[in-house]
Order: structure tokens, then C-alpha cells, then sequence
């Protein structure tokens, strides 16, 4: 499920609400992360270069003006375009996760198809390896794609899986991931703790998205937190360290402030406004001056 159903996309990222006729109220856990702010402008610089080298108009087009101009054109979004394309890429590998998890669980599921959907773009390896990891690990799915929810700090999110490992209870957030030069899949970024501590530190659930029911979050001790990379040569799974959690929570908590300030500031209006000169005020009157340039005095009676 790529589109949580109580999730909502808004001029403030997504957020959620508390049920299907609801409107929203808290943001997503990835919204919240998403106020760090990170520098893409040289990876942004290299994708538009790289898309021009690979042009196969640019032999051709050199010399020419108006052709260098429409190749370049062209390889300014190259960014968004691979963006877009590994988004879509992880939609079709997360659908596929969610299905083998569904019928693990004994529920309706579309796992056949989803593979299919896989083996049309060339994808066929991301399932492969999912499903050698799964029974490798011996994955026994408690709950799949499950809404969170916590009113204190105020944010939502929609957890991948929890799962018994190891006859451990795990929280899990799956990330596809590319393939480096040495046919390894590539590793996570930190990130992902703060997105799993968010889930750990949930204090509802939801059991009904229609008439928006909700219930104590279960797996709030849960002692293991997985990052798992998807990748078409293997998948490698990552704990959390227990230690650094404190720690990621902490800088979660502090970008939810981030995000909770954006929305009071722009309700506020904006933050400078002009200023003209202030009016123009009288200026006093110099009295009488004695000798030497000093203000005379007035004499006093028997002095």
C-alpha cells in the first residue's frame, strides 16, 4: 500500500488524519524527518552532466547552438526523472513485501500479480531476493502496513511490518536500494533510525480506518529495530543500535518543533515588514545664552 488511506497530501507534506472522513491533522513521520535539511545540489549537478555525456544527440549536436540548448534542456530534470523513476521502482518493490506479508498472515493477497508487475519492468530480481531473505530470516509477520499514531509529540506513519524474528519482535522498514559497482546492494542512510524509533515510540494503532477506531500501541518494547535494503543482488538487513536511540529520538522530536514553528510562522504573516521613516518631530527652542556661550541663569532674591 503505497497511499496510506488516512494519509492526505497537503502544502505542509503529508499528514494524516484520524479516520476516512476526518481531515488532517498530524504530519507523517517522513515529513517530520524531512525538515533535515540536506544539501542534493552536487548530486543534482552530476545527474544533469551525466544525462548530457549519455545523450546519444550530443555528437551531433555539437556546433550547433539550438541543439546543445534542447540536450541540455532536457538533462536539467534528469535529477527529478531518476527521482521519480526509483520512487516508482520502490512502490512496486513495497507492494510486492506487503502482499508475501498478507498471505503469511492468512489474508487476501495479490502476490502473484504484484510479481508480475515486478517481471514487466525488469524486476523480477527484487522479489527473488525478498523472498530468500524472508525464509532466511524465518520472517513470521505480526501485522503489515500498519498505521501509528502519537498525540503527544503529534505525528503518524505507516509502518512496513513488525514481525517475530529469531522469536524477537521486530519493527522493520523496508528501503529499495540500488546496486553498487562491486554488485552489493547499497547501503541505508542513518535516517532510518529516526523513522524506526518514531514507530517504537507510537501510542495508538489503527484498527478501523472507517470509523477511525484505535487502539494501545502492542509493540512499543519491541527490542529490535530493522532497516532492510532490497536489492536486486541481495538483501541486507540492519539493526538499529540501541545505543543511539535516545539520541535519534531526541533529533526527531527537535524536527517536529521545525515543522510545528513553519505552520504557526506562516499563519503569523510574514516574518520582516517594511518600515518608513518615522514622522517628523519639533525640535526644541535654544534659550538665552550668558557669557561664553552658557545659558544665563536667572539671580535669586537676596543673593
Amino acid at each position: 500500500m503505497t497511499q496510506p488511506q488516512l494519509a492526505h497530501q497537503t502544502e505542509y507534506g503529508r499528514m494524516y488524519a484520524r479516520s476516512l472522513s476526518g481531515v488532517p491533522e498530524v504530519p507523517s513521520i517522513t515529513t517530520v524527518i524531512a525538515q533535515q535539511n540536506t544539501d542534493l545540489s552536487g548530486w543534482v549537478g552530476h545527474m544533469a552532466a551525466t544525462a548530457v555525456i549519455e545523450d546519444p544527440r550530443l555528437t551531433q549536436a555539437v556546433g550547433s547552438r539550438p541543439q546543445l540548448k534542447t540536450v541540455a534542456k532536457q538533462a536539467s530534470n534528469a535529477a527529478e526523472r531518476f527521482r521519480d523513476d526509483a520512487a516508482a521502482r520502490g512502490d512496486r518493490v513495497h507492494n510486492y513485501a506487503e502482499q508475501v506479508g498478507l498471505r503469511a498472515l492468512g489474508r487476501p493477497h495479490e502476490m502473484a500479480r504484484m510479481r508480475e508487475v515486478l517481471a514487466e519492468h525488469g524486476e523480477a530480481a527484487y522479489a527473488d531476493r525478498f523472498d530468500e531473505w524472508w525464509d532466511l530470516f524465518d520472517v513470521r509477520p505480526l501485522a503489515t502496513e500498519l498505521t501509528v499514531w502519537n498525540g503527544t509529540v503529534g505525528y503518524a506513519g505507516t509502518l512496513d511490518l513488525v514481525a517475530s524474528i529469531g522469536g524477537r519482535t521486530c519493527i522493520v522498514d523496508y528501503k529499495t536500494k540500488g546496486t553498487s559497482r562491486d554488485g552489493r546492494v547499497k547501503p541505508l542512510d542513518a535516517k532510518v533510525v529516526m523513522q524506526l524509533v518514531a514507530g517504537l515510540k507510537a501510542e495508538e494503532s489503527l484498527v478501523d480506518p472507517v470509523s477511525g477506531t484505535w487502539e494501545p500501541w502492542q509493540y512499543g518494547d519491541a527490542p529490535v529495530l530493522l532497516g532492510v535494503a532490497l536489492g536486486q543482488t541481495e538483501v541486507v538487513a540492519h539493526q538499529a543500535n540501541p545505543q543511539v536511540l535516545p539520541d535519534h529520538w531526541r533529533k526527531f522530536w527537535a524536527l517536529r518543533q521545525v515543522w510545528g514553528y513553519s505552520q504557526t510562522a506562516d499563519a503569523a504573516g510574514p516574518a520582516l515588514r517594511p518600515l518608513g521613516p518615522p514622522p517628523p518631530t519639533p525640535r526644541e527652542q535654544p534659550g538665552p545664552q550668558g557669557e561664553g556661550g552658557a545659558p544665563a541663569t536667572t539671580a535669586k532674591v537676596g543673593a
